[in-house]
């Protein structure tokens, strides 16, 4: 795969129709943002386009005449592909683990909140970085569709839940679409189940609503803590899918290439 720059991508309807909740707005924010890398196996008519931003690829087209090496770029990430893929998929990575995902749209009121006295709820500001930061590297998903923390910040699509200057939980826009916007939210491990991140998340939805776009939510099926906090914040379940999660490249001997081809 080559990286395309963005005054040579394609004609990217036939490949990634607009409107649509949860990862399948990482296009539209990709081309809003800037927030995204664009790929295809050539420059001219190809026959397979990803795109990428943070950790997540959304991978279209046909896969007959993809080499594994082509999809090296992809590597540790989730990728997002038809099940026409799977073959050079397998042959790419060491290993590939589906995952059962699961995307929510907002639907109902969402369940009061209440913060403990002495508690901000607030849209984030350039001069938050470094609290952004001060969560620490395992909350370091959430800014890296924004090009990291300053970007986010800066972005006016984050809120959060402050005290005494320190953020202690996290809303924000993940994908950022036309019709959708897809949420995102963290909690500082100490100060989980105090209603923060609900509050960030219901103010982040209201101001969704303001800009005339409906809120989505997407995760896995296995994360029940994220699933109790959707359907608590008024999501309600519309659609699942599956995606991979990648490990390392391999690294193909010639007769593995041979054997590829």
């Amino acid at each position: 795969m080559i990286e395309l720059l963005p005054s040579r991508l394609p004609v990217l309807t036939r490949w990634f129709p607009g409107g649509a909740p949860g990862v399948a707005a990482l296009p539209e924010h990709a081309v809003t943002t800037g927030n995204g890398r664009w790929w295809a196996d050539r420059s001219v008519n190809p026959r397979v386009v990803a795109v990428s931003s943070g950790d997540h690829v959304l991978l279209r087209g046909d896969p007959g005449g993809l080499t594994p090496e082509a999809l090296a770029p992809f590597a540790c990430g989730y990728i997002e592909a038809p099940a026409r893929f799977l073959p050079v998929l397998g042959g790419a990575f060491r290993r590939i683990d589906p995952w059962e995902r699961l995307v929510y749209v907002h639907q109902a009121p969402a369940m009061p909140a209440r913060p403990a006295p002495g508690i901000t709820v607030r849209r984030l500001a350039p001069k938050d970085s470094p609290a952004l930061v001060a969560l620490g590297p395992e909350a370091a998903w959430i800014h890296k569709t924004w090009g990291g923390p300053e970007q986010l910040a800066a972005s006016g699509f984050a809120w959060g839940a402050f005290h005494r200057g320190r953020l202690l939980s996290l809303a924000c826009t993940y994908f950022l679409g036309s019709r959708y916007e897809d949420v995102a939210a963290v909690a500082d491990p100490g100060h989980r189940r105090q209603h923060l991140a609900l509050a960030c998340v219901t103010a982040l939805c209201q101001d969704i609503a303001a800009r005339g776009r409906t809120p989505s939510w997407t995760c896995s099926r296995d994360n029940r803590p994220s699933r109790l906090l959707a359907w608590t914040a008024g999501f309600r379940l519309t659609r699942e899918y599956v995606h991979y999660a990648t490990g390392p490249a391999r690294r193909l001997t010639p007769a593995g290439r041979a054997a590829a081809a």
